[in-house]
Parts: C-alpha cells; sequence; structure tokens
C-alpha cells in the first residue's frame, strides 16, 4: 500500500535505546511518521513509550505473537530487538505484511538472514536495515567522491574501527555482547557489519568473491590479569585506584555507558552514588575485573576481501584504544582519499610533479553532527518513510539485498578466522536477486 499526503504509521518492536532514537524521529515530524503501537515484554517500557506517543491501550503488545494475531494495523514497524531475536521476530511480521526497518546486524547466522531475504521477497515486503552510515553526511560526501571517478576505478580499501577501552570494557568484557551464545552475534557482526557493509557500498556493484580472517582474544583473559587485581573492582582488588578498567572510574565518577550499566534505567530508574557503589561491590556484572569474566569472543580481528574485479579490501577491527575513531583510505587509479569520520573532513589526493612536490590535495569538509554515527539515524528513518510511501525519490540504500552483501562478508571472515583458511563466496548459488 502506498501512503501519499499522510504520516505513514508504525509499531515499534522492542522499546529498547536505539529503537526509541529510531522512533523520535515522530516527535521531530509528525507530518511524516506517527507511532500507533509498541511490543515489548517488559510492562514498564510498554508504557512509558504508551505515554509517549499517546498509544491506545489495544495497541500495546508484550510480544509479537500477540500482534500479528490480529489484522495488519500499520504500515511498517521498526524492529529493535535483540540479535538473536532479529529473524525470528521479522518474519512474522513480514507475513502478515508490514514493511521493516531492521537493526542491525540482521541476524546472527548466514543461514536465517537468507531465509529473511527468501521471505520478503515471497510477501513482496520492502526491509531496510539500519546501516545507517550509508546516511552520515561524511560517508554521502566520500561515495560521491567515488561516483564521480574523482581517484579513478578502485585498487584498494583499507578500514579501521577502534573501539575504545571504556567501550570495549562495557560491551564486550562485561555487558551482553562479551559472550556469543549469551548475545548471539561475534565481536565483528555485533560492531563491524556498518565497517563491511560500507566497504561493499563503495564498490558499488562490484562482488567479494574471496574472503580471509584472523584474530583472538589476546589481552582480556585472566592470564593477563596484572598483579593484584582481584575478581571485582570494589571488592578485592588492590590496584583499582590506578586500573583504567576500575568500574569506579567508568561507571560512577564520570558517570559512563549509564544505559548497560544500571538495572531498570531505560525504564527511569536512577541510583544514588551510593546505591551505584554497593551495586558494583556485589552483584553488578559491570563490577567485574575485565580479566575475570565470562568473555569469549575476539578483541581484535583483521578481515581481507578479495573483489570480482581483482581489487582487494582489509578491515581492521581494535578493541581497546584510547580514542574511539574509523578511518577510511581509498586507494585508486588516479588518487587516493583519507579520511577519518570523527573529524568532520576527508582529503583526496593526486599524483602531482611539481617544483617542491609529488602530490596535490584538496579537503572536502563536513559539518560533524553530534548526533549518534555522524548525523545518519535519522537521515535513514527519512528515506525509509519515502521507501514506505513508495516516494520515487527514495535512496533505499540500505535495503536488505544490498545489505546482506557485506553480512555475508562477515559471516565468512568469522568462519575462515576459525578454520584458518580462506573461504570462496559463490553469489551464483546464493540466489539472491
Amino acid at each position: 500500500m502506498k501512503v501519499e499526503n499522510k504520516p505513514i504509521e508504525v509499531i515499534i518492536v522492542g522499546a529498547g535505546s536505539r529503537n526509541m532514537n529510531y522512533a523520535s524521529y515522530a516527535l521531530k515530524h509528525p507530518e511524516q511518521m506517527r507511532i500507533v503501537g509498541v511490543v515489548d515484554p517488559n510492562p514498564l517500557r510498554r508504557a512509558h513509550t504508551a505515554e509517549r506517543y499517546g498509544l491506545a491501550e489495544d495497541m500495546v503488545f508484550a510480544d509479537v505473537e500477540a500482534l500479528v494475531a490480529r489484522p495488519k494495523l500499520a504500515d511498517a514497524a521498526i524492529n529493535g530487538t535483540l540479535d538473536a531475536q532479529h529473524v525470528s521476530t521479522s518474519l512474522p511480521l513480514l507475513q502478515q505484511g508490514y514493511d521493516l526497518l531492521l537493526e542491525k546486524p540482521i541476524g546472527i547466522a548466514e543461514d536465517e538472514v537468507l531465509e529473511l531475504h527468501r521471505t520478503a521477497q515471497a510477501y513482496g515486503r520492502k526491509v531496510m536495515i539500519c546501516h545507517v552510515l550509508r546516511y552520515a553526511p561524511f560517508y554521502v560526501e566520500l561515495k560521491r567522491e567515488l561516483e564521480q571517478g574523482t581517484i579513478g576505478d578502485i585498487l584498494h580499501i583499507q578500514t579501521e574501527e577502534n573501539v575504545d577501552f571504556h567501550h570495549m570494557a562495557t560491551a564486550f568484557v562485561r555487558g551482553k555482547f562479551a559472550n556469543k551464545k549469551r548475545g548471539g552475534s561475534s565481536f565483528l557482526m555485533q560492531k563491524c557489519c556498518h565497517d563491511l557493509d560500507l566497504i561493499t557500498w563503495f564498490q558499488s556493484k562490484v562482488r567479494p568473491v574471496k574472503v580471509s580472517s584472523y584474530g583472538g582474544r589476546s589481552y582480556f583473559r585472566e592470564s593477563r590479569a596484572p598483579q593484584g587485581s582481584g575478581t571485582r573492582c570494589l571488592a578485592d582488588c588492590a590496584i583499582e585506584e590506578n586500573c583504567i578498567y576500575s568500574a569506579k572510574k567508568l561507571y560512577v565518577d564520570q558517570p559512563l555507558w549509564p544505559v548497560y550499566v544500571w538495572p531498570r534505567y531505560l525504564d527511569g530508574v536512577r541510583l544514588s552514588d551510593e546505591e551505584k557503589l554497593e551495586s558494583l561491590r556485589t552483584d553488578n556484572p559491570f563490577g567485574r575485573c575485565v580479566w575475570r569474566c565470562d568473555n569469549d569472543i575476539v578483541d581484535h580481528q583483521a578481515v581481507m576481501m578479495e573483489f570480482e574485479n581483482g581489487s582487494t579490501a582489509v578491515h581492521n577491527l581494535v578493541g581497546g584504544a584510547a580514542k574511539a575513531c574509523r578511518t577510511v583510505h581509498i586507494t585508486g587509479t588516479k588518487g587516493e582519499i583519507y579520511g577519518e569520520l570523527e573529524d568532520g573532513f576527508f582529503v583526496v589526493r593526486y599524483p602531482h610533479l611539481r617544483e617542491g612536490g609529488v602530490y596535490s590535495e584538496h579537503r572536502v569538509d563536513i559539518p560533524v553532527s553530534r548526533d549518534m554515527h555522524g548525523g545518519g539515524d535519522h537521515r535513514l528513518v527519512e528515506d525509509f518513510v519515502r521507501v514506505v510511501r513508495g516516494d520515487a525519490s527514495a535512496q533505499f540504500s540500505t535495503s536488505l539485498a544490498h545489505s546482506i552483501v557485506g553480512h555475508l562478508v562477515g559471516f565468512r571472515a568469522d568462519a575462515s578466522m576459525v578454520s584458518g583458511k580462506s573461504l570462496q563466496i559463490d553469489w551464483n548459488s546464493l540466489l539472491l536477486k
């Protein structure tokens, strides 16, 4: 169904922080999008969301099964459930007729991602993935330079994501993404499916055909624990005062990552400093020593790709850096582009023999937004609105079909790292359209 001159109606599936950020677009642009329902197992989050968006009592659901038991109630859904639930909650939504904006990663395994793609095709549904960096002004301008042929044909792409030490300790050592069985996704797929997607986007219609990867858990393990460290920062650690991973320093003194660390923070519960310290001292998982957690994911990984035209790419994921940043360096037949997302500019260089130099360059400035992901979040939602309406101006850049390419690279990279073998991607056998 095409929606022309009225706001599209959307149901929130999973009222977590990411989904609520996407949904907030409706508060800024009510003429374009209206939230009409919510699905979440947490009664407090359901109540808060219903109050915020003025939802009718019969449009509040504890699970997707209750939603799809009724006739289609909106134009689309925004699915921000946990990684392992993405596909299982999306399939019934597609079957019931909802178009879908789905948080990344699409799923936690290659086979279920392909199943989602087949289902979307079979039911004729529009699915966009939240690869918000394709909508961030920094990467939009960089892509424009590539499309204009500024640096010629791409020969090699090198990208890097540095996860800073406090984010690494919080989300990927102490937190829910630290253990693959508990979190569902690998470190690479949870943190860098954005980057792998960007690489395949830069290459346009040239697909990757070979993937190799290496990595490991080298630092955040018990054998690397400093002398004097204990099991909990505030219980039995003799070096807490001088440790950069001190739970007190990170989560009370700073305070960083409250949504992760404090129980029911998203439900509006606020603890005093004394309550926080007691929580970290006793049963809060974020009070554990970073060298003595149940984490089993890698803390660094390198991914290498070869494309069908012979060009190559490398992505490096590094956990524990001093500064969080994403970098990109693309070399072409006529020049190169180098930039760092957080800087708000990139540099285009060309070989140029002249007196006093061998190259010339120009700088492309991009205003850095304070919005998360370089300002791409709400730009993505804006395009999703156009897609659902059937607007011919929609970019539909992060369609499921486009986004699958980078995901398959990631799944094959993780398999390569485990097997120690380079793996092929036979696109014909996958029957992707």
